[in-house]
């Protein structure tokens, strides 16, 4: 049997770039919807950390969600083989699944959040010249870094390669032989 490859995120150092990408984002996007409506017009009131609160909470857990539809929409994984929570001692949130998928539909699986959770609320934003969805928008598409992070390193091996999810790290194991899992 192949040894797998290994793909495994550095929490700390993850950490630290999704802080960075945090504030680079917000401040792009609120540039951009200076550039695009001709003037700063934001109201800031206490009411609106709530919201801002309340909104990240819901799209957490849907980022989680648009996973497990990636892996049942491009992987066929059945929703049996589906698992969903969160990991206290990493403080994350997770989605995974127990069934091994081609890395094309892993890959796709990785994305679909960073598309519906982050970029959906950003050009609502940026249309409704709404800074509460631009900033949850920014904080969600910085969030997805480690789920870019698997992408990028997932395009070093082939589409048909089979990728099998760790269930309790933020790990993949990637088969190049299809035929050795």
């Amino acid at each position: 049997m192949e040894q797998p490859t290994v793909i495994e995120l550095d929490m700390q150092k993850l950490a630290k770039q999704n802080v960075w990408a945090t504030f680079i984002c917000t401040a792009v996007l609120i540039f951009l919807n200076v550039l695009i409506q001709g003037q700063f017009s934001a109201a800031f009131h206490l009411i609106h950390l709530v919201y801002f609160a309340l909104f990240y909470m819901v799209l957490i857990v849907l980022h989680e969600a648009f996973h497990l539809i990636g892996f049942m929409l491009f992987g066929r994984v059945k929703y049996r083989d589906l698992d969903y929570g969160v990991n206290f001692k990493l403080g994350v949130a997770y989605a995974t699944t127990s069934k091994p998928l081609q890395n094309a539909a892993m890959k796709k699986a990785l994305l679909l959040p960073f598309w519906t959770t982050g970029m959906v609320p950003v050009l609502c934003g940026l249309y409704f010249d709404n800074y509460l969805l631009l900033t949850v928008g920014a904080f969600l598409i910085a969030g997805a870094i480690g789920d870019f992070t698997m992408y990028r390193k997932l395009r070093a091996f082939p589409n048909d390669a089979l990728v099998k999810d760790d269930p309790q790290q933020p790990r993949l194991y990637v088969y190049s032989d299809v035929h050795s899992l």
